[in-house]
C-alpha cells in the first residue's frame, strides 16, 4: 500500500527486508533505548509476520505479529527517528491490523499488544484499551491492551 506522503507499507518480502526490520529494531530498541539485544533478538522471528514501511529514503519502520490461537500479538513496533510525529507509526499499525482482519482465521481473535507506558495515548487513539497493571519488561515500564478485530465491510 502506497499512502500519500511516499510511504509504502507492506508485509516484509524475503531477506532484504528482514534485514531491514531487524536494523530498525536494533536502532529503536538496542541503541536508542538501551533494550539487551538478547532479549530484542529473542529467536521468535520465524514465527511472525513481519511488516516493513519505507519511505523515499528506505526503511524506516517495522512490527512483527505473532499470530496465536486467540489473539494476534503485535509486537517490536518501530519508527526511525526521521518519520516520527508523521503518522506513519498510526499507519503501520492501522495497515497491520487491516491486514490481519482480512486473513481467514482471525474470526474470533483479538489484537493484542505489551505497550510502554508513555506509549498508551498513542494505541488509545487505535482502538486498544488497557487490560493489565504496570509491569516492566527491559527495564521500561509497560501494560498490555487489546482490541477487537474488525472484519472488512461485507466479509
Amino acid at each position: 500500500m502506497t499512502l500519500d506522503n511516499d510511504w509504502t507499507l507492506r508485509r516484509a518480502q524475503g531477506e532484504d527486508d528482514m534485514t531491514a526490520c531487524v536494523a530498525i529494531r536494533h536502532q529503536v530498541f538496542v541503541r536508542e533505548q538501551c533494550v539487551d539485544e538478547a532479549l530484542e533478538r529473542d529467536g521468535r522471528d520465524g514465527d511472525c509476520i513481519h511488516y516493513l514501511a519505507l519511505g523515499a529514503d528506505g526503511p524506516v519502520g517495522t512490527g512483527r505479529v505473532m499470530p496465536l490461537e486467540d489473539r494476534y500479538k503485535i509486537q517490536r513496533v518501530a519508527v526511525l527517528p526521521r518519520a516520527r510525529g508523521t503518522g506513519l507509526g498510526a499507519a503501520l499499525m492501522r495497515f497491520m491490523m487491516a491486514d490481519l482482519a482480512n486473513e481467514a482465521e482471525a474470526t474470533g481473535r483479538t489484537f493484542f499488544l505489551s505497550s510502554q507506558v508513555h506509549a498508551l495515548p498513542f494505541y488509545e487513539k487505535l482502538g486498544f484499551s488497557v487490560c493489565s497493571g504496570v509491569y516492566m519488561d527491559a527495564g521500561i515500564p509497560h501494560r498490555d491492551m487489546q482490541a477487537p478485530v474488525i472484519p472488512p465491510a461485507g466479509a
